[in-house]
């Protein structure tokens, strides 16, 4: 990839909208742009230096004129050569961290905005990349970053899940591809001792959630010798955790039979199918009807999908929340623990948290928060956008 500092669009800050960036913060907004007919007429995606009103130069980006986050950086360094060398050092330092903290390959090993790569995602299955490219800027940039991928991993096959909503706002076109390789089936990872076959091509976002790892092996903890009813189950990942930590039984449910019957497969992978059971259900009215017929587990897990997409689904999703919490502490026996999350950016976790309580409250149960989680720290956080710490949890003791 060619880029010359010097050549390269300029986009100016409006008098006094320069102090964010100056900090570091990685995304600048187009009403803090100077938005002539020229930056309006470039290309989405393209490089530019970031300049304030009296023309100083305070960062690289890219740029795209019609998204409400116009610029992302890329450096503080102005003068940088977006090139793909400096795409492949970033790649390192996020390859350096996951190999330190993890001792098989599975994990994210790029996590955006954190490892400095904006729009960029990662997922690590072994010897399989699943990638998602979710600007317009770093649609420009994957040349670069497939081939220090290539450099760095040596993967057999990259799969590009392009059919995120976010590509639709940065005006990307929505699909799925195989970018190097071939995929033919279930890629398997290993997590917490468990064994899961993950669908790179099909399943939810990348295939597999790895932010919940480190919550997984804290419910498993929780379950030895308990009955466990794991909502949301997806692939099994809490389920076959669970039994895995000794559980006596555990029953887990979700709409998807796909996903039903991953969590199945994961089990006799695991050793554990004789433990868990998988149900096909809506976890609100199960839950509901579980409740009335007097059913309890000693720890419920509940981990729904976003209810807050967008922020004006804020009030309706927290009531969400709320319900769900009621629910689920409706059937979780005395003396037992439920697990809650919530994957929403937009709800923080103090708004969390008052959902849930009142949820436990509109239930006539007490309790106590024992732990308070969040992802794990292969999806670290930019210290600038806090924001982005979007999955929180707490287990609860109730009374």
């Amino acid at each position: 990839m060619q880029d010359q500092p010097k050549t390269r669009p300029r986009i100016t800050l409006l008098p006094g909208h320069e102090k964010r960036a100056r900090h570091g913060h990685p995304w600048i907004y187009s009403n803090e742009i100077q938005m002539d007919a020229a930056a309006k007429a470039l290309p989405p995606g393209t490089l530019v230096t970031v300049v304030t009103a009296d023309g100083t130069q305070i960062a690289a980006a890219t740029f795209n004129p019609h998204t409400l986050i116009a610029a992302r950086v890329l450096t503080r360094e102005a003068g940088s050569h977006i090139h793909d060398e400096f795409v492949r050092r970033r790649l390192r330092r996020a390859l350096d961290i996951r190999e330190r903290l993890y001792p098989r390959p599975f994990y994210r090993l790029v996590h955006a905005e954190a490892d400095g790569l904006p729009g960029l995602i990662v997922d690590r299955y072994g010897d399989v990349l699943a990638v998602q490219v979710n600007t317009a800027g770093m649609a420009l940039l994957w040349p670069s970053v497939l081939q220090g991928l290539q450099a760095l991993v040596s993967p057999a096959a990259v799969v590009l899940r392009g059919d995120s909503p976010a590509r639709t706002q940065e005006g990307l076109p929505i699909g799925v591809e195989v970018a190097l390789g071939e995929v033919t089936g279930p890629v398997e990872i290993e997590e917490n001792g468990g064994r899961f076959p993950v669908d790179v091509l099909g399943g939810q976002k990348t295939g597999w959630f790895f932010d919940q790892r480190d919550n997984r092996a804290w419910v498993a903890r929780l379950a030895r010798d308990q009955r466990v009813l794991d909502c949301y189950s997806y692939g099994g990942g809490f389920a076959v955790a669970a039994a895995l930590g000794g559980a006596r039984s555990v029953l887990a449910i979700d709409r998807s039979e796909a996903a039903l019957a991953a969590g199945a497969e994961a089990a006799r992978l695991s050793g554990v199918g004789e433990t868990c059971s998988f149900k096909r259900a809506e976890v609100f009215a199960d839950l509901e009807a579980r409740g009335r017929d007097g059913e309890r587990w000693e720890v419920v897990v509940v981990d729904p999908p976003a209810f807050v997409k967008s922020r004006k689904d804020l009030a309706s999703g927290t009531r969400g929340y709320r319900k769900l919490a009621r629910l689920s502490a409706q059937v979780t026996a005395p003396g037992g623990y439920l697990f809650i999350a919530s994957c929403s950016h937009n709800v923080d976790l103090p708004l969390f948290g008052e959902q849930v309580a009142r949820g436990l409250a509109d239930a006539g149960r007490s309790g106590r928060i024992l732990r308070t989680g969040g992802a794990g720290p292969d999806h670290p956080v930019h210290p600038l956008l806090p924001e982005s710490a979007y999955l929180k949890s707490l287990t609860l003791a109730l009374d």
